[in-house]
């Protein structure tokens, strides 16, 4: 059955949950993916052109490698966004994108490169500042060495990503959407970013007590869920929600166990949630988490909230009430005094609910778990994830996602992906979620894709 199968190795999940600690992954047979290849509007990759088992096999690894090596980029887009947003490693204001030559000129741009360099060489016990001195490293940049090589470094990834950035409006004029979900695959030629933020769990959240409210999902019917790609609040690329005075968080997958128990779709103590990722920093993160709540230690997260953005109520009510079914309310870490009418709350993760989430190495592209009926999900979700593909790789992505879901199961997403004809997935139906009341199209659409 299957073609590489690559077995999981996984910490042992605690409680009533479900473990997929025997679940292997592998890439799914041409047989599997023949409606997508043979989807009259999809465009093959010339590899696949007439393609036999031996050459689906070698492509899937190709695709594999080429998707992971992405997060490399997306590492070094990071590293922009921390230098231009950063807080904690240089008293220079921030720097948004549209202001960059002015900055440049005034002398705030080079000073904190400046900063910059100089606390990557000392970074102490400071986690981010650690994660960019090894990625420095991994381009060669010695960071204790000569400090103008590392600031040109970081300079020419600077200009980088502001021509990414102009490229990136270009095709966004140029995507013309069928429907109200799609937004194309606008980043399919960018790295693969880790960012992560409130606004899209809200969606989810929204979304679920929408497929409550119209009876497509019941009270405690959610036993098993999956998380793909949940991302890790290193620092965003938006600067209105980009912070960095609190350690890296993930924030999706113990916010979907929260809204689950919170509308009543799931049940405490019985809940399995997994998070299918192929980032090394999202499993060591998860490891490193789950080894302290082994030992009693709650997970922390911190949510800031810009007051002066115009949330509506409801946005305003799932900050006040985040992690009330999973945690306790702790003291928040301040923010630096740059973050006028910053207002921050901290909830502390209970440790049973961390140890029953468990990272899973998946590439939702070309993989599959191998799972009996009774491991398959009831429920995935994937947010700001397939925007990062092409309509083929989607294609697959939908079909892979269905593969690994209990017949009704639903895949809930913010992108909107090509269905494939004979394939086991469709489009049920959508939730639009409204952000910002003063802002014109501040507002997100959430669609629930149906095993059939």
């Amino acid at each position: 059955m299957s073609i590489e199968v690559r077995i999981i190795h996984i910490g042992v999940s605690f409680g009533a949950a479900i473990s997929l600690i025997a679940a292997s992954r592998f890439y799914p047979s041409l047989a599997n993916v023949k409606p997508v290849l043979t989807a009259p509007s999809v465009h093959l990759p010339a590899e696949l052109r007439n393609a036999n088992e031996a050459k689906w096999v070698e492509w899937s690894r190709k695709e594999d490698a080429a998707i992971r090596a992405r997060l490399h980029q997306g590492d070094l887009d990071s590293l922009v966004n921390f230098l231009l947003y950063g807080t904690s490693f240089t008293s220079q204001p921030r720097i948004r994108m549209e202001s960059i030559a002015e900055a440049s000129k005034s002398g705030v741009l080079r000073t904190r490169v400046d900063d910059l360099v100089a606390n990557v060489r000392k970074a102490g016990g400071n986690e981010r500042l650690l994660f960019l001195r090894e990625l420095l490293r991994s381009e060669g940049i010695d960071p204790g060495g000569d400090s103008s090589r590392t600031g040109v470094f970081i300079l020419k990834q600077l200009e980088r990503v502001l021509e990414e950035q102009r490229s990136l409006a270009e095709r966004a004029r140029e995507i013309k959407p069928e429907t109200a979900l799609d937004r194309g695959s606008l980043f399919r030629y960018r790295g693969v970013s880790l960012d992560t933020g409130l606004l899209a769990d809200f969606a989810i959240d929204q979304t679920l007590r929408d497929l409550k409210n119209r009876g497509l999902l019941r009270a405690g019917q959610i036993a098993r869920v999956g998380v793909i790609g949940p991302g890790l609040d290193f620092i965003d690329k938006n600067p209105v929600s980009a912070y960095d005075f609190y350690p890296p968080q993930t924030i999706q997958p113990f916010a979907l166990y929260d809204s689950l128990l919170q509308i009543g779709l799931a049940k405490d103590k019985s809940l399995a949630l997994s998070i299918l990722d192929i980032s090394p920093r999202i499993a060591d993160h998860l490891r490193r988490t789950r080894e302290r709540a082994a030992k009693g230690a709650g997970y922390v997260i911190q949510l800031p909230r810009d007051v002066g953005r115009a949330w509506p109520p409801g946005l305003v009510a799932y900050w006040n009430t985040f992690g009330g079914s999973i945690g306790s309310a702790t003291g928040a870490i301040p923010p630096p005094s740059a973050f006028l009418g910053l207002e921050t709350r901290a909830v502390r993760i209970r440790p049973d609910v961390v140890l029953t989430c468990e990272a899973v190495d998946l590439d939702i592209i070309v993989d599959r778990l191998d799972l009996r009926e009774s491991e398959k999900f009831d429920l995935l979700v994937a947010t700001n994830i397939f925007v990062y593909y092409d309509t083929f790789e989607q294609m697959l992505a939908l079909e892979n996602a269905g593969s690994m879901l209990k017949p009704g199961g639903l895949l809930l997403t913010n992108d909107g992906l090509p269905e494939v004809g004979g394939g086991s997935m469709r489009l049920a139906g959508a939730t639009e979620i409204q952000y910002d009341d003063r802002v014109t199209g501040s507002r997100e659409i959430v669609g629930w894709y149906q095993k059939r």
